[in-house]
């Protein structure tokens, strides 16, 4: 079985039909948990087509945010949704963020640390622009454990010989290697919590327009006519549709949190 190539994020559109729902779920869950007063500065690293930062202006009044993300389709995409002064949207890399220390009170990545190439270099990062005191926080899919909304995909793929690609670094979504990171980054208060989510899909071609033809991994420009017909027949097979038709599929994601040093 040949190896997965890495997941490129080049089209912001079918990003928000594929994970921009999930987003919203897992974030909500997530700023609950991480209850910060209105107010604060905030880095959102790894922004994306903007999900998350959208939904960190409804829930939690922060003051300004610094939204950063390496696609610059991405950040086109998150440009022709924000509009608020207090958000500066930018194209950057989450291993060299481009922000003086001690610039924020609250640094996150939402759904971001497993894409990073070197989780260790992009946390120690959101640790310097953080204020002492400040909020460090992120949460991953637990790829691991099969938490990703991906997963019946992923697997159906395998199944045929066509792995789906997968994030770098799959393993920082274990916690015991979240909380070994934020211990050794020297983090205080460390608190951690599984963030469980569900998607409700209208039918099966819902679900397949919004998990495979919108898959940032370009699934389909991998198969043959043939193996697509297959692949279908396989999800649709495995995935329980309600009396009207609709699927719902769960998730859930590795989150922690912690202060860095007054």
């Amino acid at each position: 079985m040949s190896s997965p190539e890495p997941i490129k994020f080049i089209d912001g559109a079918a990003y928000e039909r594929f994970m921009a729902p999930w987003s919203r779920s897992a974030g909500s869950l997530f700023l609950d948990w991480l209850a910060p007063r209105p107010g604060l500065t905030w880095a959102d690293i790894g922004a994306g087509n903007g999900a998350f930062t959208e939904l960190l202006l409804a829930k939690s009044a922060p003051s300004s945010v610094c939204a950063i993300d390496p696609s610059d389709a991405q950040i086109a995409t998150a440009r022709q949704k924000i509009s608020a002064k207090q958000v500066e949207l930018s194209i950057g890399d989450a291993m060299a963020l481009p922000y003086d220390a001690n610039r924020f009170d609250v640094a996150v990545m939402a759904l971001v640390l497993f894409f990073v190439p070197d989780p260790r270099k992009g946390a120690a990062e959101m640790v310097r622009v953080t204020r002492p005191g400040g909020t460090v926080a992120s949460y991953t899919w637990d790829i691991l454990r099969g938490g990703t909304p991906s997963q019946p995909l992923w697997e159906e793929m395998d199944a045929l010989g066509k792995p789906g690609a997968r994030p770098p670094s799959a393993d920082i979504s274990r916690f015991e290697a979240l909380k070994a990171l934020w211990a050794e980054l020297g983090l205080r208060e460390v608190e951690t919590r599984e963030l469980v989510v569900e998607r409700t899909f209208a039918d099966f071609d819902d679900y397949w327009l919004s998990m495979v033809v919108s898959s940032p991994s370009g699934v389909l420009g991998k198969l043959s006519d043939a193996e697509s017909a297959e692949l279908k027949r396989r999800l649709q097979a495995r995935l329980p549709a309600s009396a009207t038709g609709e699927i719902t599929v769960h998730a859930w994601a590795t989150a922690i949190k912690g202060r860095k040093a007054a």
